[in-house]
């Protein structure tokens, strides 16, 4: 294989000037770069791309750790992830947790060894302290709302987004609101059980265990809550969900069963992916693809910022 010195030998040039050329230096005259370039074709030479990023003390690679990257809510913050690093001149590495603590480690562990020039992390496994603890290894970005670290965090308002939900059920004339969850122990899925009750406590009614949905996640998990709402005795005459891909599944299967959307019980999904569109689903729309592009931003600069993105009610006919 081709070095250097052997470029410059086929040029008739010295090897400052080959070094000269490969990094497009203005002090070089038109005939030495085309020699050059004629000597590097010649030999099939190409530059060391990761020698030129070590030099530079960068790898032109960022972290991702995302739990799953087949759930609609990150697979749109990854398209805008995708999109901004390409603009930015980024190639990406995923680390799939499954919220496995072991598997983020991989990826903070990659931060502090400098395989990576940043990392995004989109649903943590571990705790604050644990993730503090990579900071000082380079840019680090957190996908949650949180006041409880100083770990910069972009994302949406899940607290103001679901107690603004809660709100408009509220106001359309239900007080008897169940809810389904994704995964209870997250930040965001904190913050929203948060504002649940704290609404119900407004309007004066009990939490009922029963009426809470746990493990929500896909089309099939909505399917499987319209069987738990089926064997209640006494249901909610409303449901707020996570997630538009388990609303979807709950309309389709109580249809199935002659349970009418809005008249038996209404229900609110969240992001407004394109599925809430086709079957008319009430939805508070999140802007993930933008919250994606701005992990991008945040994480590639020096000093990374916390950002808030707002949210949109997009009304259709299931409430």
């Amino acid at each position: 294989m081709a070095n250097i010195r052997d470029v410059a030998k086929q040029a008739g040039v010295s090897v400052t000037t080959v070094s000269r050329v490969l990094n497009d230096h203005p002090y070089v005259t038109q005939e030495k770069r085309l020699a050059v370039e004629k000597a590097m074709e010649e030999l099939g030479y190409h530059q060391n791309i990761n020698a030129i990023h070590l030099s530079k003390g960068e790898t032109r690679l960022l972290g991702v750790a995302v739990p799953f990257i087949n759930h609609s809510y990150f697979s749109t913050l990854l398209n805008g992830i995708a999109d901004r690093a390409l603009v930015r001149d980024y190639n990406l590495v995923f680390y799939q947790t499954n919220y496995q603590k072991g598997e983020e480690s991989k990826a903070l562990e990659a931060l502090k060894r400098k395989q990576i020039d940043g990392l995004m992390i989109l649903s943590r496994a571990s705790d604050w302290n644990s993730v503090e603890a990579y900071q000082e290894f380079g840019p680090l970005v957190v996908c949650e709302s949180s006041e409880h670290t100083r770990i910069p965090c972009v994302s949406v308002d899940h607290y103001e987004a679901f107690r603004y939900g809660m709100r408009y059920i509220i106001d359309k004339g239900h007080r008897h609101i169940g809810y389904c969850i994704g995964r209870r122990t997250g930040t965001n899925s904190s913050l929203r059980e948060k504002a649940y009750c704290e609404e119900l406590e407004y309007i004066g009614e009990p939490y009922r265990k029963s009426w809470v949905f746990n493990n929500c996640l896909t089309i099939e998990d909505g399917k499987r809550v319209v069987n738990e709402y089926v064997s209640l005795k006494e249901k909610p005459s409303a449901l707020l969900i996570t997630s538009d891909q388990v609303a979807a599944g709950f309309r389709m299967e109580a249809e199935k069963r002659g349970i009418r959307v809005p008249h038996d019980v209404a229900i609110l999904g969240f992001d407004n992916h394109p599925i809430a569109e086709a079957l008319d689903l009430t939805t508070i729309e999140l802007p993930l693809h933008e919250v994606g592009m701005s992990l991008v931003e945040k994480v590639s600069s020096k000093n990374p910022s916390s950002a808030i993105y707002p949210f949109e009610l997009v009304e259709r006919g299931s409430v």
